[in-house]
């Protein structure tokens, strides 16, 4: 009888660590950016059918990076969740923070288990209340760990460099306008030269307390980008440039199958 592989539990959380964090990488960044009214979300995301950022519920929104049909199902699930909860007790007892520890704990089970792979996403619940100081802005990580950021915060792609450069720039209670040029040039800026990214490749989306409806969240359309941050022409790809990040395996965007 021969002797069965052993990999020890240090290790093996190692390398499912390893496998996440490498698949998250792979994606685009996204942004949050609290400002006045709100909270803003904003991703470098050519395609205008596959969202990464959504609605939950009435004042609670959802982003993600990573395997666009993982945090798809999770988005779902939250739906799900929020409107059983808002059904069977109260419209004010669905909470982001709810929300939150209900991801933490479905994502933290499947990383510790070992039947199947680690998720990679990362993901933020943000939502909004009645003035900026009771904002919130949670984000969670591959294996369930959930943090309170504050200001702004940032997931999946160069992280780290996007990151620095909002920690520089970054002004508390802009107006959308302003937190919204912010938010696009942190996406854009490399440690080479800075990018401009075109309108039409940008998915923008607000929480916005001012709004009269009950749900505060909007989209915001390439037509009100462009009055925003004026004429923007891409910047000219390099001969011999790499393959975008999210287009190879494992990206955001998965491949359309053809027809048939």
């Amino acid at each position: 009888m021969s002797t069965p592989f052993y990999v020890s539990p240090e290790q093996l959380m190692k390398d499912r660590a390893d496998f996440a964090r490498k698949g998250i990488a792979r994606g685009r960044s996204v942004v949050a950016v609290q400002y006045a009214d709100g909270v803003l979300f904003a991703s470098e995301n050519p395609s205008q059918a596959l969202h990464k950022v959504s609605e939950i519920y009435d004042r609670i929104a959802f982003a993600a990076v990573g395997r666009y049909n993982e945090f798809e199902n999770l988005r779902i699930a939250g739906v799900r969740l929020a409107d059983m909860r808002g059904y069977a007790y109260d419209r004010r007892d669905v909470t982001g923070r709810g929300l939150a520890n209900a991801y933490a704990q479905t994502l933290g089970t499947i990383f510790s288990s070992g039947g199947e792979k680690p998720y990679e996403v990362e993901i933020f619940v943000a939502e909004i209340g009645a003035a900026a100081a009771d904002d919130q802005i949670y984000r969670l990580t591959y294996d369930g760990q959930v943090a309170d950021e504050h200001g702004y915060a940032v997931m999946g792609g160069a992280a780290e460099v996007v990151a620095a450069y909002l920690r520089d720039h970054y002004t508390e209670g802009s107006s959308l306008e302003d937190a919204l040029r912010l938010a696009v040039a942190a996406l854009g800026h490399t440690e080479s030269e800075d990018r401009v990214i075109p309108a039409e490749d940008l998915e923008v989306a607000v929480l916005d307390r001012t709004r009269v409806q009950p749900r505060k969240f909007t989209r915001l359309r390439p037509e009100r980008l462009e009055t925003v941050l004026g004429p923007r022409e891409p910047a000219p790809a390099a001969a011999g440039a790499d393959v975008p990040p999210a287009e190879q395996a494992g990206g955001d965007e998965p491949p359309v199958a053809p027809p048939g």
